[in-house]
């Protein structure tokens, strides 16, 4: 059986809200569209450009900003890098304009009012995530290519099947059993069975501050959240709660660093209520930054961003001795399950509804802090079990198509729930588990395929259509 190599990086990725499948592969599918145009000598050459979405894309894709996302791509921007307060002026400044600077090179007349067409009854066969680019050159010729944006950020190019990197890894792992066999044989961790694997792609030392810097951009987004008050974005005007929460936790003081900010929550006590305000009030803040086009990491997904950050920061602040070192540990091991995951079933919404991005992440986060808080790997295979287990069949029903109501609020409890499966592994004995975790991913993906497409990202079922709204756009 052939193995498909996935990185931590490839499951933890820097970009913008509000959606991975949604805004940052189609940010991506637009970058490689250009860069195909460099490559064949003709960027210089376009003439006229079009964008057409299909399926979730199409009816979801405005309030998931998938039309932001394939313009600013288009344009060159990178969404790492991109500055998101300049966002909304520069979308403004091209639908103003009409006019389009491709790749940052060449202008073309581009009206995304007209050019980017939401063919809402249209779908292609590969996957619910569906767009397509044609450009027209000054010579008559016409190109199109056309993307899939698989989950989590993943794109994958009509006609190339979905991409395997080409490096061997030392310990090739598909699934749970692997995993488990590579863990007995070598006597090593998850977290060190997975740094091993990422040898094939870098040095440990460039690993290590990758997957740090990936840390970083998730604790400035928690602490961003926190601090920001005010209505997000998009025609639901959803209030912004952790700010209020965080303010009512520490009684009004304020701080001037990170550090300073989680010395006063560390200090502030640790009863049971007071830790879960906390956990809710870490993943509400990362999830309304993602609403907010602000940047987050995929965890494994941008409507799942909160999970993570959440159950890290409680690893942080709740158990002493918590070093960087242990922080990298807890990210290696939350990877390795979120691409089990990936390999087994799926980690789209779109493809599996919530329960494949909440569900996912609540399992990576579970089985992360299992290993961190001293558990075996078995244990932490079976918190991953549990966590999902408790999510399977949980539908995506975004109200008017964005990722706020229920999505924000799931991650709190995608987060409590990981926490949960943690503390009941750690008290079990996994020989006697009825239910292994290649069950569950098996589980998952059937319960995926038999799920009815409106309960798949598509805003036609559930919450989406019995919450009275009257948004014209979605």
């Amino acid at each position: 059986m052939a193995h498909e190599a996935i990185s931590v990086f490839d499951m933890f990725k820097i970009g913008i809200g509000p959606s991975s499948s949604h805004t940052l592969g189609p940010w991506r599918a637009a970058q490689r569209f250009v860069q195909t145009l460099r490559d064949r000598s003709v960027l210089s050459k376009v003439v006229e450009l079009k964008v057409l979405l299909y399926g979730s894309l199409a009816k979801t894709g405005k309030g998931h900003g998938t039309d932001v996302a394939v313009q600013l791509g288009l344009a060159g921007d990178d969404p790492v890098t991109f500055a998101v307060n300049e966002l909304d002026a520069k979308i403004a400044d091209i639908a103003a304009m009409r006019k389009l600077v491709l790749g940052a090179e060449h202008e073309v007349e581009f009206d995304p009012r007209e050019d980017i067409d939401f063919l809402i009854s249209e779908s292609l066969p590969f996957h619910p995530n569906a767009l397509t680019f044609l450009v027209t050159l000054s010579t008559g010729e016409s190109i199109a290519e056309t993307y899939y944006s698989i989950g989590g950020g993943f794109v994958v190019k009509e006609g190339e099947g979905q991409a395997k990197n080409s490096v061997t890894l030392p310990f090739p792992i598909n699934d749970a059993d692997e995993l488990l066999h590579w863990c007995i044989k070598t006597g090593l961790p998850i977290h060190e069975v997975v740094l091993e694997n990422e040898s094939a792609w870098r040095s440990e030392k460039e690993t290590r501050e990758g997957v740090l810097n990936i840390w970083r951009v998730m604790k400035e987004c928690a602490y961003r959240g926190c601090q920001t008050s005010g209505t997000l974005p998009g025609g639901l005007n959803v209030k912004r709660r952790a700010a209020d929460l965080a303010k009512r936790l520490l009684k009004g003081q304020t701080f001037a660093t990170h550090d300073e900010w989680l010395d006063a929550i560390r200090k502030g006590g640790n009863n049971f209520q007071y830790i879960l305000d906390w956990v809710s009030c870490f993943a509400l803040a990362v999830n309304e930054e993602n609403a907010s086009f602000s940047r987050v990491v995929t965890a494994p997904t941008n409507g799942a961003a909160g999970v993570i950050p959440a159950v890290l920061h409680y690893y942080l602040l709740f158990y002493p001795d918590v070093t960087d070192d242990k922080i990298v540990s807890f990210l290696l091991t939350a990877s390795e399950i979120g691409s089990i995951f990936k390999k087994g079933a799926t980690i789209s919404a779109a493809m599996g509804g919530c329960q494949a991005e909440i569900g996912v992440s609540s399992a990576m986060a579970a089985a992360a802090l299992t290993e961190a808080l001293g558990g075996s790997q078995r244990q932490a295979m079976m918190a991953a079990e549990i966590a999902m287990e408790h999510h399977l069949g949980m539908t995506c029903d975004p109200i008017a198509g964005l990722v706020q109501v229920p999505c924000i609020e799931r991650n709190t409890m995608g987060a409590i729930k990981a926490i949960t499966a943690s503390q009941l592994a750690m008290q079990s004995a996994p020989d006697y588990a009825k239910v292994s975790l290649d069950a569950v991913v098996e589980t998952m993906w059937a319960t995926a395929q038999d799920m009815n497409s409106k309960y798949k990202e598509t805003a036609e079922g559930g919450l989406a259509i019995n919450i009275p709204l009257s948004l014209s756009e979605c």
